[in-house]
């Protein structure tokens, strides 16, 4: 295989109507975020897994350098091609088939093309839960999902995608495909290879299916938004949802004021609630085993605590399903309020919740003096330590001249703070390119060679995903 015939091979595989050149890859070179753009040499849209490990082999052997692509909702530049136009960008969209669902089991063994919203129905449907739970649900796929080890709303329940999966099919950077989609709970024998290509970006090997955990439906599950005056006040709530509410607590979000200003200011048909006379709000959600009337009774004696001892100054729970969504629908409106409000700096981190409050409160101190003026845009999910820790340029700045100016310090400011709290630059986003000039400071030698050690027996040429994760 050359270079020069490899692009009429790729055709022979998956068939003319899905390699996509010029103009038409167009979607698929730009990342969500409209921060790169890239120029991808083809786009390959392979049907099934044997039509992906043939146009890896094909790949392979005209050593074309391939990027793995789900829904592209990424936001940390891990899943678009590089400016050179000689990289092949491999979308698994056209994979969404169900391959199986186990009620016994409680296990579905899906396409890694399968949007996240789709699963989370066709659970429904059987009567099952699958909980994984993001904002960017209605286009992401699970392969990427597993890709990066995404997080969300109920990693304080349930965990985060690495948890959700009991099994993969892979295929490696020679075209062999690794199936292990059996579904077991237990099996100690060897090496964890599952867990080796979840979250390792598409630079180990490309998922193409996956077996994930259900669970039963809830009897009742119920929102609450309450208002904390402070951090301090928020974890101290959190720690009192877990004596009250225990396994049933779902989730735990919190947003600062200025993220909700935010919503209300670009989407105020959403009402966003209590904002305005409290630094502070919480997003709680409980899931009862029981009944609705007992999931509300443990919710209004948790509050009515809280408001007894200070940590609460006032709440609402939802009253019906319509208004638990309204309420979620403002939480995840902060990002989109962000866009519209122009070019902003993200960053993803974890920090041990009891260190969350000083850590913002500091961090927060010296961006200002690094920055006069700008906005802090916090929220996040609390209840596991994953703050989305964003700056937006001061109100009436140039916001793209501020961004380019500013970031990298910034950058550098929260990432220097977030270790010091002994925390991690990437929460739930994972690395691709934006942090992987960042990762050598934040990690361990010895850790950092372990993964180059796995990453040249893998994939020995350098072809999957190249220049993610590590340089």
């Amino acid at each position: 295989m050359t270079p020069d015939n490899l692009i009429p091979a790729l055709r022979d595989i998956v068939g003319p109507a899905h390699v996509l050149t010029g103009d038409d890859c167009a979607e698929y070179e730009s990342d969500w975020r409209q921060r790169v753009r890239g120029k991808a040499r083809c786009v390959v849209r392979p049907g099934c897994t044997a039509e992906v490990a043939a146009v890896v082999r094909a790949c392979a052997q005209a050593g074309a350098s391939i990027v793995p692509q789900g829904g592209n909702t990424g936001l940390v530049e891990g899943s678009v091609p590089n400016a050179s136009g000689g990289q092949i960008v491999v979308s698994l969209r056209r994979m969404q088939t169900v391959r199986a669902i186990d009620a016994a089991n409680m296990t579905m063994t899906v396409d890694a093309g399968c949007v996240l919203q789709s699963l989370q129905d066709v659970a429904s449907e059987a009567g099952m839960l699958f909980p994984l739970s993001l904002g960017a649900e209605g286009s992401c796929t699970i392969g990427g999902n597993l890709a990066t080890n995404a997080g969300g709303t109920q990693v304080l329940r349930y965990g985060n995608a690495r948890e959700l999966c009991l099994g993969l099919e892979v295929v490696l950077a020679d075209g062999q495909i690794w199936e292990s989609l059996l579904g077991l709970r237990k099996d100690n024998t060897g090496y964890d290879l599952r867990n080796l290509f979840i979250g390792s970006e598409g630079s180990l090997g490309i998922i193409t299916a996956a077996t994930l955990r259900l669970y039963p439906q809830p009897a009742a599950q119920l929102t609450a938004w309450a208002a904390v005056p402070s951090l301090q006040a928020a974890t101290a709530l959190l720690a009192l949802s877990h004596r009250h509410l225990s396994a049933a607590l779902t989730g735990f979000e919190v947003m600062s004021q200025e993220g909700l200003r935010l919503v209300d200011s670009h989407y105020p048909h959403l009402r966003v609630p209590m904002w305005r006379d409290t630094m502070w709000c919480v997003l709680l959600e409980a899931s009862d085993s029981e009944s609705e009337a007992h999931a509300r009774a443990q919710f209004e004696h948790l509050l009515e605590t809280a408001m007894e001892d200070g940590i609460v100054t006032d709440a609402i729970i939802a009253e019906n399903i319509r208004q638990a969504h309204d309420l979620w629908h403002i939480r995840e409106s902060i990002t989109l309020a962000q866009a519209a409000e122009g070019p902003n700096i993200k960053h993803d981190v974890s920090v041990p919740i009891s260190r969350i409050p000083d850590f913002v409160a500091q961090t927060d101190a010296q961006l200002q003096a690094l920055a006069p003026g700008l906005r802090l845009i916090n929220f996040g999910h609390l209840g596991d330590g994953n703050l989305h820790y964003n700056v937006q340029p001061p109100a009436g700045a140039d916001a793209a001249a501020f961004v380019a100016a500013h970031e990298a310090a910034i950058g550098d400011a929260v990432y220097q703070s977030v270790h010091r709290f002994g925390g991690s630059i990437s929460a739930e986003h994972g690395i691709g390119s934006l942090k992987r000039d960042h990762l050598p400071h934040y990690k361990a030698p010895v850790a950092l060679q372990l993964m180059r050690t796995i990453k040249q027996a893998l994939d020995p040429q350098g072809l999957l995903n190249p220049g993610r994760v590590l340089a």
